[in-house]
């Protein structure tokens, strides 16, 4: 079972349980409103808290790496988004329209943070430009996302001034409260990360089980087989493979070196499924259940892939050493987990990857 535990991480088991709720006992009427406005309150506090947490002076420091950072922002919002594309040639054949809105979704949403962290400093890797590049991904991504996401989805995901208004309340502007507040607050997030981190987890969980029963609602479960779930999760592992191989291969022919490269895999190939879940809310509505299947589905391959790779590309003082993981001169301690670099819907395998045991 420890050994399972490694690979599944709990998080994913909350989040289907989540959906297993949704779909025998999905809210409706009056409490599907008290659901609603619960849901745009924890997506506040969601970016909130991020915005709260992340560190200005470690975000300015990372410019001097300008290449390493371009190279992953072009992988998540123009690669990603190209092969997402290319999906609509499996329309109807493989996937249905929906799960392919939902798939080019996926590929529009920002990198990750924490996992990222973990997973190149397990492979010594450049661990502060892992730090940047996921904080650059995710600050540019509450803006391209949905921008993006209105005009390559179009009208499942469309943009009007009242949802513009929407993205700006619930996204942007808890974010920079967040910042504003940081130097007062900074500190006890920094000491109550743990319990934070459960607040963070519950609000996306409240995400989950609104959308997915406004989906029941909806009825718009009937279109989506087994058989379909089954062809998502091939596609998906192939998107996964193919933008491994494209960050890796890659980045060896821009010249980086091999810390650069592992930097720029993990941060590269990845999508954060805490800042996916919360935009899909906004941008979707009664849809957004079948728009964020293939994220939750793709989220937990590139753990579970990237844990084998990390564990891989270990030196092999570093994978024997029983977690003493940390790239040398990288200045960071990944395994005390800074409050603001944390990605909370990542915690859950992080933690087991990060160290031997999973035990802290």
């Amino acid at each position: 079972m420890r050994r399972l535990a490694r690979f599944v991480d709990p998080y994913i088991l909350l989040l289907l349980g989540t959906v297993l709720v949704a779909v025998l006992l999905p809210a409706s009427g009056g409490v599907a409103d008290g659901f609603s406005w619960a849901t745009k309150i924890a997506v506040g506090l969601i970016f909130f808290l991020y915005g709260a947490r992340l560190s200005t002076r470690e975000a300015l420091d990372g410019l001097r790496h300008w290449r390493l950072h371009l190279a992953v922002v072009l992988c998540t919002f123009a690669l990603f988004p190209l092969l997402g594309l290319a999906s609509y040639g499996l329309v109807p054949y493989v996937l249905t329209p929906q799960l392919q809105d939902g798939l080019l979704f996926l590929c529009l949403v920002p990198s990750t943070i924490q996992s990222s962290i973990a997973f190149t400093s397990i492979a010594r890797g450049n661990v502060p430009a892992a730090i940047c590049a996921g904080t650059y991904s995710s600050l540019l991504g509450m803006v391209a996302t949905p921008l993006l996401a209105a005009w390559l989805i179009g009208g499942q995901a469309g943009l009007s001034a009242g949802g513009l208004a929407e993205i700006g309340s619930q996204l942007l502007a808890p974010f920079v409260a967040g910042q504003l507040v940081r130097r007062w607050i900074g500190g006890f997030l920094a000491r109550h990360k743990r319990i934070l981190s459960y607040v963070d987890r519950s609000s996306v969980l409240l995400v989950v089980y609104t959308a997915f029963s406004q989906g029941m609602e909806e009825g718009i479960w009937s279109a989506v087989s087994p058989g379909r779930l089954l062809a998502l999760l091939g596609v998906e592992a192939v998107l996964l493979a193919v933008m491994l191989s494209a960050t890796w291969y890659g980045s060896r022919r821009l010249g980086f070196d091999r810390a650069d490269r592992v930097a720029i895999t993990f941060a590269g190939s990845k999508k954060s499924l805490a800042a996916g879940l919360p935009m899909a809310s906004v941008l979707f509505g009664a849809q957004a259940s079948v728009a964020v299947l293939p994220l939750m589905l793709f989220h937990q391959m590139q753990l579970m892939v990237c844990a084998y790779l990390a564990r891989r590309w270990a030196p092999p003082a570093v994978s024997q050493s029983g977690g003493k993981g940390q790239p040398l001169g990288s200045g960071v301690d990944v395994h005390a987990r800074p409050a603001e670099e944390a990605d909370e819907g990542e915690a859950g395998l992080v933690g087991q990857v990060d160290g031997e045991g999973g035990g802290r």
